[in-house]
């Protein structure tokens, strides 16, 4: 009895230990990468529950890998409130670090069996909307096919949300278009910027004056985008903060439809730089309005933390090398307004 005594009582991890002595690293089943994986999941599903339902794992076992983790970082990473996961502070900080290296692992057998095959068939994916698949990305996409003519590329034809449901799920690779407030879990890296250009039919009154004020514009009516599109709103918002009345005459969708419309002599229209070719100038007056309204930046967005394939980043190189090989890319993105 004595001798198992004084074993219990050389233990040092007993109760009331020699403080003097170092802590033990604590390591659940020694394996950093499934604490990681555990983390993420729990903040990727909300729940311990539904994590360790991913996990195939014991709702126990993925608390103790967390446990684990938050011990040997010496740090509470995650709160749990009302069985919710919600991050602390140096929670958000390891899971922009955790997260592409988690995915990035999780994918490697995959990658890895495609590359391996030889002559499969990889794919890219991009979001984009009409404008930019129309005027922006025709030279990109042509300078991509002549090196990589094994990729099968799908460029999506969607805009707004419907284009950040699709990054968030990582049902694309990334976005390129043009944003003004920037959500906080994507990077966005301005590339091109273009002037706003109002245009008129070429015998249009406007046409003859020397100078054109935000005024001028305001008996004639405005053929714009969808009021859910970006640039109906800069309109607007242009015009409300101005205090200088203004009408829609048309709502029409695609800068081409709204280019022939004005040269019918329907009405006027702010379109950005972008859209304008040579051959427009013969049908319509164009005139900077960049003294009123602001420039239309359009880039790469990117899910922060997204592990981009070699496809996504051949892509991106073309545009800007290096674009995303800066450990900066996790921070909040660049917002214009």
């Amino acid at each position: 009895m004595l001798k198992r005594g004084k074993t219990m009582a050389s233990d040092p991890r007993r109760k009331g230990a020699d403080a003097s002595e170092p802590a033990p690293r604590f390591y659940y089943k020694g394996s950093r990468l499934k604490q990681l994986r555990a983390f993420c999941y729990a903040v990727k599903f909300g729940t311990l529950t539904r994590a360790a339902e991913a996990l195939f794992l014991s709702q126990p076992s993925v608390s103790l890998q967390l446990a684990a983790l938050e011990s040997e970082l010496g740090c509470q990473l995650v709160e749990r409130r009302r069985r919710r996961v919600t991050l602390t502070a140096e929670g958000q900080i390891l899971y922009e670090l955790a997260r592409p290296l988690v995915e990035g692992l999780e994918g490697l057998d995959e990658e890895f069996l495609t590359r391996s095959r030889g002559g499969g068939q990889s794919t890219l994916d991009i979001a984009c909307g009409n404008s930019t698949i129309q005027y922006l990305l025709p030279d990109m996409v042509a300078a991509f096919r002549e090196q990589h003519d094994n990729v099968h590329m799908n460029l999506h034809n969607v805009t707004g949300t419907d284009g950040m449901a699709l990054l968030r799920s990582d049902e694309v690779d990334f976005a390129v278009g043009s944003m003004v407030d920037v959500p906080h879990d994507v990077s966005y890296e301005p590339l091109y910027h273009f002037d706003p250009l109002l245009i008129t039919p070429l015998d249009h009154p406007l046409a003859k004056k020397a100078e054109i004020n935000l005024q001028d514009l305001s008996p004639f009516g405005l053929i714009l985008p969808p009021k859910r599109l970006t640039t109906y709103r800069l309109v607007d918002l242009v015009f409300q903060k101005r205090k200088v009345p203004y009408h829609v005459a048309i709502e029409v969708g695609g800068w081409e439809v709204i280019k022939q419309y004005v040269a019918m002599g329907l009405g006027i229209s702010i379109v950005t730089g972008m859209c304008i070719r040579e051959a427009d100038r013969e049908r319509l007056c164009v005139r900077n309005l960049r003294a009123y309204f602001p420039q239309r930046s359009y880039g790469v967005v990117v899910r922060k933390g997204k592990v981009l394939s070699a496809e996504a980043r051949a892509f991106i190189d073309l545009i800007r090398p290096g674009l995303f090989a800066r450990h900066d890319w996790f921070e909040a993105g660049h917002s214009e307004r």
